[in-house]
């Protein structure tokens, strides 16, 4: 009996879908395009069909930290009011009061000079101003440091980088054959110029969605929704509806998830399963780039570019039409002749018979002529640069649908763009003309509305972790109901209504991080006056959610090849322009296809700072894949921190670091020639930021003396070994050798690759 009851229900069901899907089909028939379209609609099911309906949002969903209303809170106050230096300071302090904790103390100078230097330039300090600061006894010579690292140009480079992982930055398409993206490095370029010029935080944001619709007269803003075509992309797939449906879901979920710190790309095939987040609610906010072109390159000149060519275009249609001009008096001189020797006024002829009727002069003048005009015609005009950046179709926004199951054959109810209403407190609106053009702009003026929940806390909780290795929120693009609550609520909430309040300057914000007493802490014991306190924390607090200490973090693999660079005095410094190809290792060439790596011809180019090498989707620069380089392909808010065993081989077998080593040797010989002492000094200096202790002095010599004695006795001959860039002709080579060989050892230390 049961099973033949649902038997009937199960056929009942059929029978209630079939009918209904063929009543529906004659509203619907005249939008399909194939047999095919029509037999996707008679698969659909009711509940399918009727899947787009308005997503309900509950006030228990609006209960959850991050989609609360963004309230400035009042700054606590604590009990020792000489440690805070900043608002930040009163935050921490007062929860770790609260848990009977206390502070670590001040980190050295030296330390807190090479934190922050990498911190904010991803270098490491130069030796001079390391000597400099240790040696000011102005009280806020610490501060005019921050000053001038915020005002150098590396300051850019090094955050940009950061971003760059967030965008997906790469300088190929991915996929099978991973075509090249010519113009892709004019928007890492954009992003390092705006950082340096301190874009306020608003247009940082509003650009890279919509700086061609907000400022359609400006080249840079135009570069800037580069972010938006960051992705991977697979050119050469069979279908091209399926390769832009995927590639505009890939952009709508990076958007989601970069700037508002929701996984709405979860709801690409179904409502999300934690968040409230409708599949009506992530194609909605598709729709605002539906009528993007976003595969093709556009012309970005700037006015005067633009005049240039205009003006070259003029020069030439003069000179061809006076050309034209001439050349047809010829013609006309040899008609005439022709009709009155006929006697016929209205005598025609084609070029052929005009042709055959030149005297020798006239042939010889149509013949100069004609190979001026061919002349102007092959005349090039100024090239204007091309950027890979987004443009509004010139059409009527394409009609958006939701797409069933996120089939893009299936398509389902149409939907209007629309803001996420689960971060949509304020119940904003679309302005009335958004429906023909600017949606990009409305999404962009949405998101930077000082009010808004998610994209200011968002922002500053990035901020926070590139400064001290973990977000106050430690899941930095995931606000929702999965992600981890904020250790101090009160102090991202107070950072995020800060910002607005500073002039969205990222700079001031910057500023206001490092110069906290809560950045300024030791990450280790190093005085016994502070003991205590250590014991303490790394008992009650293990994993230093309460920031009672600073976090002691690793180095990315760009910073570590660009210290190495640095410190051997060969980094050149040049910034921008398409990414540079150093040589790889043949066996990782083999690997690729044809032409896939050409190296750069110029080797003052091959050391150029880490973020110029160019990006390969599909191959990994080896120092970089060692160190937890991120994958491309996907939006990455925090880098991996692994300890395995190719980072050392590859800091002490690969020969960027013994062609660094021998560098740094032959700086140290070239700026201190006379004694081995200062040469270790140097050397110390250039790759640790500090001195030599006493035992580290003793035990340098005596490897080098021991070393440089064992190997002049061996069999290998001086005049084999290389000598050090830079290096005199006249040192002894195997002490070279040796002198080497510590450099290299410096480079392999823990305190080259941490900072404290």
């Amino acid at each position: 009996m049961t099973v033949s009851f649902f038997h009937r229900r199960g056929a009942l069901r059929l029978l209630i879908g079939g009918l209904f899907s063929i009543l529906c089909a004659p509203l619907r028939f005249m939008s399909l395009r194939s047999g095919a379209a029509f037999a996707t609609l008679l698969m659909t099911s009711p509940a399918e069909l009727v899947v787009a309906q308005e997503s309900t949002i509950t006030a228990e969903d609006r209960l959850h930290w991050s989609f609360q209303p963004l309230e400035r809170p009042q700054i606590p106050t604590v009990q020792d009011v000489t440690w805070p230096r900043s608002a930040i300071d009163a935050f921490i302090l007062a929860r770790l009061e609260q848990a009977g904790l206390r502070p670590m103390p001040e980190s050295d100078r030296g330390t807190l000079m090479r934190r922050v230097s990498f911190d904010l330039t991803g270098l490491p300090p130069d030796p001079h101003a390391v000597s400099v600061l240790l040696n000011d006894p102005s009280p806020n010579a610490y501060e005019r440091l921050v000053d001038r690292l915020l005002d150098s140009t590396a300051y850019g480079e090094r955050w940009a980088q950061h971003w760059l992982d967030l965008a997906r930055f790469a300088e190929t398409d991915g996929f099978e054959h991973d075509h090249l993206r010519p113009n892709a490095w004019r928007y890492r370029d954009w992003v390092i110029d705006a950082l340096n010029a301190d874009l306020p935080g608003d247009e940082f944001v509003s650009w890279q969605l919509a700086g061609d619709e907000l400022h359609p007269d400006k080249p840079a803003a135009a570069i800037a929704t580069g972010f938006l075509l960051c992705g991977p992309d697979m050119p050469d797939i069979n279908l091209q509806q399926e390769r832009r449906h995927v590639f505009l879901n890939d952009m709508t979920s990076t958007v989601s998830a970069v700037f508002l710190g929701l996984q709405a790309g979860c709801a690409q095939c179904h409502d999300h399963k934690y968040d409230p987040i409708s599949q009506r609610d992530f194609y909605s906010l598709r729709a605002f780039f539906e009528n993007a072109e976003v595969f093709r390159d556009h012309p970005i000149p700037t006015a005067e570019q633009r005049a240039a060519r205009s003006q070259a275009e003029a020069e030439r249609a003069e000179t061809w039409q006076a050309l034209k001009i001439q050349l047809s008096d010829v013609k006309a001189t040899v008609l005439e002749r022709v009709r009155q020797q006929q006697n016929d006024p209205d005598l025609a002829l084609s070029d052929d018979q005009l042709a055959r009727q030149f005297k020798p002069a006239e042939t010889d003048r149509h013949a100069q002529l004609q190979s001026a005009l061919d002349e102007v015609k092959k005349r090039p005009l100024p090239d204007l640069p091309m950027g890979r950046v987004v443009r509004e179709k010139k059409s009527r926004p394409a009609a958006s649908h939701l797409w069933i199951r996120g089939d893009f054959r299936r398509a389902g109810p149409r939907v209007e763009p629309a803001f996420l209403p689960i971060a949509n407190a304020t119940g904003d609106s679309l302005a009335a003309q958004t429906s023909h053009g600017r949606r990009r702009s409305e999404l962009a003026r949405w998101l930077t509305d000082p009010r808004h929940p998610l994209t200011t806390r968002v922002l500053v909780n990035r901020l926070w972790q590139w400064h001290f290795g973990r977000g106050l929120s430690a899941a930095a693009s995931d606000f929702g109901v999965m992600g981890d609550e904020p250790t101090h609520p009160q102090l991202l909430d107070w950072l995020a209504t800060e910002l607005p309040r500073q002039g969205w300057s990222l700079k001031r914000m910057h500023r206001l991080i490092v110069t906290s007493a809560t950045y300024r802490q030791a990450s280790r014991l190093t005085a016994p006056d502070g003991e205590q306190n250590w014991r303490q924390s790394q008992e009650h607090d293990p994993y230093n959610e309460l920031w009672g200490r600073m976090q002691r973090r690793r180095l990315e693999g760009e910073a570590i090849r660009d210290a190495m660079l640095l410190a051997s005095g060969s980094l050149n410094r040049k910034p921008g322009g398409p990414g540079v190809r150093p040589p790889l290792p043949s066996e990782l060439v083999s690997t690729l296809l044809k032409n896939q790596w050409p190296v750069t011809a110029d080797q003052d180019e091959h050391r150029r700072r880490s973020l110029y090498l160019f990006v390969r989707r599909n191959l990994g620069y080896p120092l970089f894949e060692a160190f937890d380089k991120p994958d491309t392909n996907i939006s990455c808010p925090r880098r991996d921190q692994s300890t395995i065993a190719p980072q050392a081989l590859m800091l002490l077998n690969s020969e960027a670091s013994l062609d660094a080593a021998r560098r740094l040797a032959g700086y140290a010989y070239a700026h201190a020639p006379d004694t081995a002492l200062e040469r270790i000094e140097v050397c110390y200096l250039r790759t640790l930021s500090r001195r030599p202790t006493s035992s580290e002095r003793e035990f340098a010599i005596e490897y080098l003396q021991q070393s440089a004695a064992r190997t002049a006795t061996e069999s290998q001959s001086a005049d084999e070994l290389p000598l050090p860039v830079l290096c005199p002709d006249n040192v002894d080579r195997h002490e070279a050798a040796v002198l080497t060989n510590f450099c290299l050892a410096l480079f392999n230390l823990n305190e080259f690759v941490y900072i404290d």
